[in-house]
């Protein structure tokens, strides 16, 4: 048997992987990320720096190492609301295959014992645990067990051009990241399509325009929140 951790880098699955080495430090823990090449530097820096800390380099599980970019081009679309191709086509899918064919393997998720009952992501075909609901942890618990071993979560440990980010998330794409912001204005041009939602809010869908509610200093409410990213992504 095989004991697996998902780490996406974000706050449950980062607590779940430091816990278990601490509380059966004797198991030959193994780590699984599904990268989709869209992620920005500070989220690559900080799956090196867990490397450092857990002792072990992260499996790297990726779908015939096909980026965001790459599906993009081979979907002729852009992953929308409607269309949520990009987390399954590049994580849950290559995670399952690789599950079954490195079988018998036990994959510990990090859905916590606040959240609704699911039985997991990955269907029958892979075997799973959920250490958190054996603990009774909910968020407070992470977030305090996080607290105390001084880890920072990244603001952004979802894609670059998630289309479920926020507005200020993507006005900070647009600030920091330029280049990268504009490669997404010119994949919707290319597409006819838009990452956001037409009418979700009362900001403009396509890029572009946004980047001209950005240069003009439009006010942001709720600002310097973070995102709250898809669930799958942040395990």
């Amino acid at each position: 048997m095989r004991y697996v951790i998902g780490v996406s880098g974000g706050k449950d699955s980062v607590a779940l992987a430091l816990r278990l080495k601490e509380v059966e430090p004797n198991t030959d823990w193994e780590y699984l990320i599904t990268p989709t090449g869209d992620e920005l530097p500070p989220m690559i820096e900080h799956w090196r720096n867990l490397e450092r800390i857990l002792g072990k380099p992260f499996i790297r599980v990726t779908n015939s190492n096909v980026t965001l970019n790459g599906l993009i081009e081979i979907q002729k679309a852009l992953p929308n609301f409607r269309q949520r191709w990009c987390t399954r086509i590049l994580k849950i899918e290559p995670t399952i295959a690789w599950c079954v064919k490195n079988a018998p393997i036990l994959m510990h998720v990090g859905l916590r014992a606040d959240e609704d009952e699911r039985e997991g992501i990955y269907g029958d075909l892979v075997q799973s645990c959920f250490p958190f609901r054996e603990w009774g942890w909910g968020i407070t618990d992470v977030k305090d067990y996080l607290k105390r071993r001084e880890i920072e979560i990244p603001r952004r440990t979802d894609c670059a051009r998630c289309y479920h980010q926020r507005i200020s998330e993507w006005r900070d794409l647009w600030r920091d990241y330029r280049h990268l912001y504009w490669e997404a204005a010119a994949q919707e041009a290319k597409f006819g399509h838009t990452f956001r939602s037409p009418g979700r809010d009362t900001w403009p869908s396509d890029l572009v325009s946004l980047a001209r509610e950005f240069s003009n200093g439009r006010t942001i409410r709720g600002d310097g929140k973070q995102g709250e990213v898809c669930r799958v992504c942040s395990l």
